[in-house]
């Protein structure tokens, strides 16, 4: 199914649009994992890097069609990762109350300016990149599921 939603010339935009997104697309993706994994470290972290993720996927249903984008993210892994984003946050704020404060840093601080050096705050940017990047192409996708049926009728 997804080989034929790939050739399918109805489906999306042109040739050349397809092309450019099979090769754009992996480095979108991988620059916004960059942004979230080193957000501490530079200007960026969960939101921006979560936006950029999204944007991926924002790419995808542009080029290829709304059917193409949720074959590769549906609906109900969506819904799923939001989840865990959000109870990943809310987990790593209430695990440093065994610290003795809200969102207390538990683990170790590590050598400055190194990836492992800002204790919690990399898995915060991971949970709110989750949360957001997942919440952003949600709501891109309802937009055009909305837009479609006004099409319809």
């Amino acid at each position: 199914m997804k080989k034929a939603l790939l050739d399918n010339p109805r489906c999306g935009m042109s040739v050349i649009v397809k092309t450019i997104t099979r090769l754009t697309v992996g480095l979108i993706l991988l620059y916004g994992i960059y942004i979230v994994l080193h957000g501490h470290l530079s200007p960026g972290g969960g939101f921006a890097g979560g936006v950029i993720i999204a944007l991926s996927f924002v790419h995808l249903m542009l080029a290829f069609g709304k059917d193409f984008a949720i074959t590769k993210f549906s609906p109900n892994l969506a819904s799923y990762l939001e989840s865990v984003g959000a109870l990943m946050f809310l987990a790593i704020a209430l695990v440093g109350f065994s610290g003795g404060a809200f969102f207390r840093n538990i683990l170790s601080k590590g050598t400055p300016f190194s990836l492992f050096s800002a204790g919690t705050i990399p898995l915060s940017n991971i949970a709110i990149s989750l949360k957001v990047g997942v919440g952003l192409f949600a709501i891109f996708l309802a937009l055009v599921i909305l837009e479609k049926s006004k099409e319809e009728e």
